[in-house]
């Protein structure tokens, strides 16, 4: 009897155990929870961070978090207004702001992700077709004339309305419409990445090559142009700086040649015979070479010091 008593009590205990175990549980920063009886929820969603007390084994917690989750769409091959495909690549960021409404909707973040593709891409699907390709490659805050061509005419990038930045927040803004009965927030959408179908990628690449080379053209014309502009200025002002020293030179010989007149002068009325003889002096260092054999009349004046100096 003792023994069976001990059983009994130890199996008591084990029970109460089991239940203050499974009568309370822990909700960690950054996550909320949905109690559910046999299958239905009870009271409103967990918030707080901290212990909290259930009905053992009968409730049970589901947990979800409160912070911003990302949703990453698969590209897709989009027709925009006019036909032409493109490539985009979608992201968004979201959060469960209503735990209840998502049990009871969605259930799980994976069947999540799944609702927000049909959701999302509609909505991008959409809002490409109802826009022409410039509007879709083109950022919002673009203007004319500021970059390379590639398929875009400059007629029609000055005709663009909203651009991508803007649709992308009217996709956010057509979604986020959806996605509160689902107990989500949509954050944002951003386009990730616009790409050309490979059948238009040779007609942008050569487009571009071509506006590059244009531009090359126009600034190699321009480098010319003031090439000529400096090489004229620079010869312009080497004559400027050239004639300046000839004139310079000319009046500083002119000074000396003046100088030298009147050294001769002064040294011709001093003494003029000395003078003759210096002068005639010159004219046989000029006139006569070491080869030189000159033939001149013995009554020349010319020949009147050489006479002397025999």
């Amino acid at each position: 009897m003792k023994n069976f008593f001990r059983i009994v009590m130890i199996v008591v205990v084990f029970g109460l155990i089991l239940c203050v175990w499974d009568g309370f549980f822990v909700l960690d920063e950054g996550r909320q929870a949905v109690v559910t009886q046999f299958g239905a929820p009870v009271g409103n969603p967990v918030t707080e961070a901290g212990p909290h007390m259930k009905i053992p084994f009968v409730q049970k917690v589901s947990y979800f978090d409160k912070k911003i989750l990302i949703w990453d769409g698969d590209p897709n091959q989009i027709p925009t207004s006019d036909k032409t495909y493109i490539f985009l690549d979608v992201t968004a960021r979201w959060r469960i702001v209503d735990a209840l409404k998502f049990l009871q909707t969605v259930k799980n973040e994976t069947r999540a992700q799944t609702i927000l593709d049909g959701i999302i891409d509609g909505s991008v699907r959409d809002l490409v077709n109802k826009n022409n390709l410039v509007e879709i490659i083109r950022s919002s805050d673009w203007e004319p004339g500021t970059g390379p061509a590639g398929m875009i005419d400059k007629e029609e990038d000055a005709a663009i309305q909203f651009g991508r930045d803007r649709i992308a927040r009217m996709v956010h803004e057509a979604a986020a419409k959806i996605t509160p009965s689902y107990g989500i927030e949509l954050v944002d959408v951003m386009f990730k990445r616009v790409n050309y179908i490979k059948t238009v990628q040779r007609k942008v690449f050569d487009r571009m090559i071509s506006e590059r080379k244009r531009i090359a053209a126009e600034k190699r014309a321009m480098g010319e142009g003031q090439k000529a502009e400096i090489l004229g200025k620079v010869d312009r002002e080497l004559k400027e700086i050239t004639s300046k020293a000839e004139r310079e030179a000319q009046e500083i010989k002119g000074a000396a040649d003046a100088e030298a007149a009147a050294i001769y002068a002064e040294a011709y009325s001093n003494d003029p015979k000395f003078y003759a003889f210096l002068k005639t002096m010159e004219s046989y260092e000029e006139t006569m070479g070491d080869n030189t054999h000159l033939i001149i009349s013995s009554d020349l004046k010319f020949y009147k010091f050489l006479d002397s100096a025999e």
